[in-house]
């Protein structure tokens, strides 16, 4: 295993070396000494890009490793998200003779286990292949680990932990922790999904989660044909959820529909505690009256009781526009600093409400909110906890198919409406009274508080013993960059008098040439800091609208937006 993963790291290394000398070369332009680049947004589009193809290229751990990175924008800047969300998991089946190995392995010869397999896999993903067979004249789905991956896994996860010091190397404090987060539950994650037994048990528990509900369908797992790596589920076919000619042909209401999957999520995470942590379209299927289709389990996870409420909490501010009451949330579930600039972030809020709902967004005001916020987006005080990592990966992926099915979906309506029927939020007069009877409250505590405060205060100024101090926040760095200029300045005024002196009164012109180089070598870096900084220029390329628009100029093969970044076009089942 270790002479493997030695091995491995070459590998990687190899196919990683030009993006780490690039990124070497933002913090110092000659790697050993000289100033930091700035990176255009366009440079980082073309590095993701680069960085997609390396992910290809390395194989089953890297793919799954981008397709998780693709949901943490704590970590990645914009530009690698949009790139990664083009990550499919669909890849060429091992061939058949290596996989029947592994079934004949654990379940015995076939023609003695099956009445009929097909021996031409239906699905081809990155950890496992999907065939189908007959078990006493039913149809089955047989899920089988790809040959050899297990070791292959383990040896780039070592990789992945040598390489981790390495990688914290180039980027800041706060990314660097959520960077060992991920390498953590990462590892986890794919430990759990190569464990069929694991996926059977999640399976059946989350179907009998939604037994009574006739809008709902996950198959059933058969336990006398399922093993580590084998698992044999019920086979049931349907159309891609996202196929929406198909859904139209049959009549199916995608509006309707789109509420289902919300609906079903929002069960999962907040009622039941236990959800299916990958829907992507490939995974999720609709029948001919209509009926909703899971499939692939191996992704899934619980919630805790904390994260419940607290996903609640938010979901009641976000219905109530309480853009404080956001953030408070955030805090305490430790998604944001609570050192984070509430203004800007409260701004970013009321931008991503007003998308969520489908509204128009004018360009200015996306402008203005980037401006606040320069070109670190991803270095917004924003963190991913492990327990809610697979939970933001299910909302971003679930509105993008709801954005799909319905382009007027409303997320926020449909969740705090699911909410309130479920008695998770409650509204009406006892609320409104509550609410006036707690304000009373608080104001009552405040006049208590307040006057002994103000005497103190009051009897300080008497004494002449009263102070006033202020800090100066400079956080973007506008005095230093000042007080450099007038350095600046300064010397290049000695420069150009100490020029012409030299010039004029000293026979030799060595003397003179030296000054006025090093004259225009301060006038040359006293002009750089003029110069307006390179930032994002700002396209809100993740509205609603902008997605229409793409739709309309690219026709059914136009671009995704911010929505619709997550949905890949895999075909696990």
């Amino acid at each position: 295993m270790n002479l493997r993963a030695y091995w491995r790291f070459v590998v990687v290394a190899y196919q990683f070396l030009p993006l780490i000398i690039a990124y070497a070369r933002d913090r110092r332009r000659f790697l050993l000494f000289g100033g930091s680049r700035q990176v255009s947004p366009e440079q980082r589009r073309k590095r993701a890009a680069s960085l997609l193809d390396s992910l290809l290229t390395l194989g089953p751990t890297f793919i799954k490793l981008g397709q998780l990175l693709s949901t943490r924008p704590d970590i990645l800047p914009p530009e690698y998200i949009e790139e990664f969300s083009k990550l499919q998991d669909s890849v060429p089946p091992a061939p058949w003779d290596d996989a029947r190995v592994v079934l004949e392995e654990d379940l015995g010869p076939i023609d003695q286990r099956f009445a009929d397999f097909d021996t031409e896999a239906i699905s081809g993903a990155s950890l496992g292949q999907v065939y189908v067979g007959t078990v006493d004249g039913q149809d089955v789905a047989v899920k089988i680990r790809r040959p050899g991956v297990k070791d292959l896994v383990e040896a780039d996860l070592k990789v992945i932990r040598w390489s981790l010091p390495l990688l914290i190397r180039f980027i800041d404090d706060a990314q660097s922790f959520s960077l060992e987060t991920l390498a953590d539950e990462f590892a986890r994650t794919i430990r759990q999904e190569m464990d069929y037994r694991r996926e059977a048990k999640m399976l059946t528990e989350i179907q009998g989660n939604f037994a009574d509900d006739d809008d709902i369908r996950i198959p059933s797992v058969l336990d006398s044909h399922s093993t580590g790596r084998v698992l044999t589920m019920e086979y049931v076919p349907g159309t891609k959820i996202s196929d929406v000619d198909e859904l139209d042909t049959l009549d199916v209401d995608r509006s309707a529909l789109a509420e289902t999957l919300q609906r079903t999520y929002l069960q999962m995470i907040i009622g039941d505690g236990v959800f299916h942590a990958d829907p992507h379209p490939g995974n999720l299927a609709v029948q001919d009256d209509g009926t909703l289709v899971f499939y692939d389990f191996g992704m899934s996870g619980y919630v805790d009781p904390f994260i419940q409420d607290k996903i609640v909490d938010f979901y009641a501010a976000v219905a109530a526009q309480d853009i404080d009451a956001i953030l408070d949330t955030l805090v305490e579930m430790g998604t944001l600093s609570p050192e984070a600039d509430r203004q800007v972030m409260g701004d970013v809020m009321e931008l991503a409400i007003a998308d969520a709902r489908g509204e128009a967004i004018e360009q200015y005001r996306v402008q203005q909110i980037v401006q606040q916020v320069e070109d670190t987006i991803y270095e917004f005080p924003l963190r991913l906890p492990s327990n809610l990592a697979l939970v933001l990966r299910v909302a971003t992926v679930v509105e993008g198919v709801c954005v799909t099915l319905d382009p007027e979906f409303d997320f926020i309506d449909v969740a705090t409406g699911y909410l309130r029927t479920q008695g998770y939020i409650e509204e009406g007069a006892r609320d409104f009274v509550g609410d006036r009877v707690q304000e009373g409250r608080d104001a009552v505590e405040s006049a208590v508080r307040i006057p002994p405060k103000l005497e103190s205060a009051l009897d300080r100024v008497d004494r002449e013993d009263f102070h006033v101090r202020a800090d100066i926040e400079d956080s973007d760095g506008h005095l230093r960059r000042l007080g450099l200029r007038v350095v600046f300045g300064l010397v290049l005024a000695a420069g150009m008098l100490s020029t012409a002196v030299l010039y004029s009164f000293n026979p030799s012109p060595e003397p003179a040439a030296v000054a006025g180089a090093l004259t225009l070598g301060v006038a040359f870096v006293l002009y750089r800091s003029f110069r307006k900084r390179r930032g994002i220029r700002a396209q809100p390329q993740f509205t609603r609208q902008n997605l229409r628009q793409r739709e309309e100029s690219d026709g059914a093969s136009g671009a995704l937006g911010f929505g619709d970044a997550a949905v890949t076009d895999e075909d696990d089942q």
